[in-house]
Order: C-alpha cells, then structure tokens, then sequence
C-alpha cells in the first residue's frame, strides 16, 4: 500500500475535521477584527495565534482572549 492509497482511506475522517479548522479560524478572525475587546493580548497577535495554532489558537481566543461585548 503506498502513500496515495493510505491518503485515500483516511480522506471520509480528515475532511470534516479540515472544515471544521477553516471554519473554526475564519469564524475566530472575524470575531477578532470586528470586536475591539480582549482580556489579555491586542488584535493582531490574536490574529497570528489563530491563523498559526491550527485548532488550539483560536480555541485559546474564545477561552482566554475574547472579551465582554460593548
């Protein structure tokens, strides 16, 4: 079995959770450019901690980043 036919099998388990990444970012750095409050941090080093942590960085900007709504 080489590499292609592995890539294959794996693709019905990777898509979703590849959607599920982008969505997840876009749907963070909206948030982030539209909403000028934050608990720790500025816009744009949340900006680059959840364009390049893959899930955790803008998992960690709900938890920690995202602040009150004015």
């Amino acid at each position: 079995m080489n590499n292609l036919d592995t890539l294959v099998e794996y693709l019905p388990f990777l898509i979703p959770l590849i959607i599920l990444q982008y969505g997840l970012a876009i749907y963070a750095i909206v948030h982030i450019i539209k909403h000028p409050n934050y608990k720790f941090g500025n816009q744009v080093m949340w900006i680059i901690i959840s364009l390049f942590l893959s899930f955790i960085g803008p998992i960690l900007y709900f938890m920690f980043g995202k602040g009150d709504d004015a």
